[in-house]
Formats: structure tokens, sequence, C-alpha cells
């Protein structure tokens, strides 16, 4: 399964430090995680940078960045000084 790590603000909305999901493209990650938390984790998540296996996403559609069984996505919120 595809593991979302989530860090600062996201885990503290999530309320949890990750999630299995499974997925192929990061859309579809994102959209499974969602469903699972409250729509304070969709609001973090509309600031959030991504990163899957150490690629980041940047502006990439994230419907057209593949993620595999065993990818790894970071969820980064924006973090206070720098």
């Amino acid at each position: 399964m595809t593991v979302l790590r989530y860090w600062a603000a996201a885990k503290e909305a999530a309320g949890t430090a990750t999630d299995e999901v499974t997925a192929g493209t990061l859309a579809e990650a994102l959209s499974v995680a969602r469903e699972r938390h409250e729509e304070r984790f969709t609001t973090v998540l509309e600031r959030c940078a991504f990163v899957v296996d150490g690629d980041p996403v940047g502006l990439r559609d994230h419907a057209a960045v593949p993620v595999r069984p065993d990818s790894q996505v970071d969820v980064l919120p924006p973090f206070a000084g720098g």
C-alpha cells in the first residue's frame, strides 16, 4: 500500500502520522485520505507540498503523478521560518 506521511499541521489535522492507501495516482491517494479525515484536514491539504518517493511534485497535476503500492508520499504543510 502507498504510505502517506504527514508532517506538522497535516499530522495534527489527520490525528495520525501516516495513512496507508490503495491508489494509482497522487490525486487518488489524497482523495482516499480526505474521506478518512475531517474537513480541517482537507483545508490543510490545500496548502501542502507533496514529495513522492523523494521527488517533489511541484505544480504537476496530481492526477498525472503515479504512485505505486510501495510508494511513500510526504505531505508537507508550509513551515514557519523557512
